[in-house]
């Protein structure tokens, strides 16, 4: 620990920012940066910074922000948290994702407690010194050598204003060489004229320059090489070490992007402004392990995923990776087919699911599309495709086995149903009279003994398992005994409080439902083994076809 500039400083930081447009991966280029000093041997965490006012995502529409990503610890975040997870194979906390909203109610709190002693509440300097202490939070801890964080949004939005002072005070407070900025911009190309156009660039850095801050580090998002020349030109009007500008060429997926930045020397050049000398030789060796099984597959399967936000398959991002992480350990390739569950009413439909090696019916809240949702669980049961159900999935098959096995045709679940006879699914006690929407779901990762024998043990191969929840409603134990009597098992069971989370039918091939989400979890280093065993069902399943 030593000082500089103005405090005492152990970490160093890195702050990304964005220009020209949104979505144009800042969270994976952090990712990616942040794999890369992994591989070097330095301890590395990264955090989202978002501009909403929401205190976070958890009350967003999916269509508008994409999947709510949880932590162990409950906090419900940025779907950019699962990159870095996956990336990294590490687990993030609250202390990972803060917004606008969040850094406004933690400081009118303050104010309402008197903390500021009577002093008037302004953006500088109260709302930018509390985003500078949430900046330096995970710094603070010692766990970590470098902190890599991403600003959400574009520089020169007005609700990016305050995060972006706060990230030149923070240069200032730190010192050279212990934080730098990366900027992340679009290099569009023009097809008419043949080129690369660089003004978008320039006026981006330009409004970065009006605000304070020179950055380090250009890194320019692009469907064509960059040619030296333009390389010179972003230099000279960017003042920008030429070697600091760095292609970001689009990939065939995402998980090549770390090689590629290397291959740009992107690791090197943060090292050396950083003053850092790499702890050991570079190993990406189980990385590349990963990309050569992902790329090379010796077979294939085809498999529904079966949800009502289909349209925007960002809002299933952790499902859709889960499936890449167990097609690399099956070496099985996993062809996705987005269905939408309002479209299986149509019996057509509903039969096009019978060319499906296997089926998941993904989570979800509300009524809209719950029929076709349970329509195709039934469809998977009574013809013995393998199929999985996460959260609200699970809860569809119960319900379905309600209706068609154990004769309760009016079965539901009181989320959809509040005055149906037979709740088979229910909303939990200390949910009942909760009025606020937002954090006030089961959050987090939360204990579950397997039953001995069971599938789902021997899926885990363990008798106890953590994962992570984000729900209100769960299955009614007053029915476990009649489910069990007719054949589905409640395989998985919370020993706290009792509550059943995973449901299974042991005379089906593969019939798995789960109350948490298992896809959170999944990383490229350690893919989730019910992916992973769900895949090889299918993979079973459609080799019995062909016989």
């Amino acid at each position: 620990m030593f000082f500089f500039g103005v405090m005492e400083v152990q970490t160093k930081y890195i702050f990304v920012t964005g220009g020209v447009t949104s979505s144009l991966g800042k969270g994976i280029i952090s990712a990616s940066l942040g794999k890369l000093l992994q591989a070097v041997g330095f301890s590395v965490s990264i955090q989202k910074f978002d501009p909403y006012i929401n205190v976070d995502p958890g009350t967003l529409n999916p269509y508008e922000h994409g999947e709510c990503f949880v932590t162990d610890d409950g906090a419900e975040t940025d779907l950019d948290l699962g990159h870095y997870e996956r990336f990294l194979d590490i687990r993030t906390s609250q202390s990972n994702n803060v917004t606008t909203g969040r850094i406004y109610f933690n400081v009118i709190s303050k104010e309402r407690k008197g903390n500021y002693l009577g002093k008037t509440v302004q953006v500088i300097p109260h709302i930018t010194d509390e985003i500078k202490e949430n900046f330096y939070q995970l710094g603070k801890t010692g766990q970590y050598d470098i902190i890599i964080t991403e600003i959400g949004g574009c520089v020169g939005d007005i609700e990016s204003l305050p995060f972006i002072e706060s990230v030149r005070q923070a240069r200032w407070e730190l010192g050279a060489n212990n934080a730098i900025v990366i900027h992340l911009t679009l290099l569009p190309y023009l097809k008419k004229a043949g080129e690369l156009k660089t003004k978008p660039t320039q006026h981006s850095v330009k409004t970065l320059l009006e605000a304070g801050i020179q950055p380090d580090i250009l890194v320019c998002r692009t469907e064509q090489r960059i040619p030296s020349d333009i390389r010179k030109k972003l230099s000279l009007f960017c003042n920008v070490d030429i070697k600091s500008v760095i292609e970001a060429i689009d990939a065939d997926t995402i998980y090549d992007v770390p090689l590629l930045m290397r291959k740009e020397n992107l690791d090197q050049i943060v090292l050396d402004k950083l003053r850092l000398t790499p702890k050991r030789k570079t190993d990406l060796d189980e990385w590349k392990d990963f990309l050569g099984h992902l790329k090379n597959p010796t077979d294939e399967v085809s498999i529904a995923v079966v949800g009502k936000y289909v349209e925007l398959p960002d809002a299933y991002k952790s499902i859709a990776e889960s499936f890449v992480h167990a097609s690399a350990r099956t070496e099985c390739k996993v062809n996705v087919q987005w269905v939408s569950s309002e479209d299986l009413d149509n019996d057509k439909l509903l039969r096009s699911l019978a060319n499906m090696d296997g089926i998941l019916v993904a989570p979800g809240f509300g009524e809209r599309g719950i029929e076709g949702k349970i329509s195709a669980v039934g469809f998977a049961r009574r013809n013995q495709i393998p199929f999985f159900g996460i959260c609200l999935g699970m809860q569809c098959a119960v319900i379905e086995f309600g209706r068609n096995v154990l004769g309760l045709t009016d079965a539901h679940s009181t989320e959809m149903r509040p005055d149906t006879p037979n709740p088979v699914i229910d909303l939990m006690k200390e949910q009942q009279n909760l009025t606020d929407k937002g954090g006030t779901m089961r959050l987090g990762a939360y204990p579950c003994d397997l039953k001995k024998g069971s599938m789902a043990e021997q899926i885990y191969n363990t008798s106890q398992i953590k994962e992570r929840h984000r729900h209100r409603y769960e299955f009614n134990n007053l029915y476990l005994k009649a489910y069990e009597q007719a054949g589905m098992i409640a395989s998985g069971v919370n020993p706290e409080q009792n509550l059943v989370e995973i449901m299974e039918i042991p005379s089906h091939p593969f019939f798995v439902g789960v109350q948490y989400h298992p896809e959170l979890k999944s990383t490229v280093l350690r893919p989730h083994p019910i992916f992973v065993r769900f895949v090889q069902k299918a993979l079973e399943y459609k080799k019995t076809k062909q016989n």
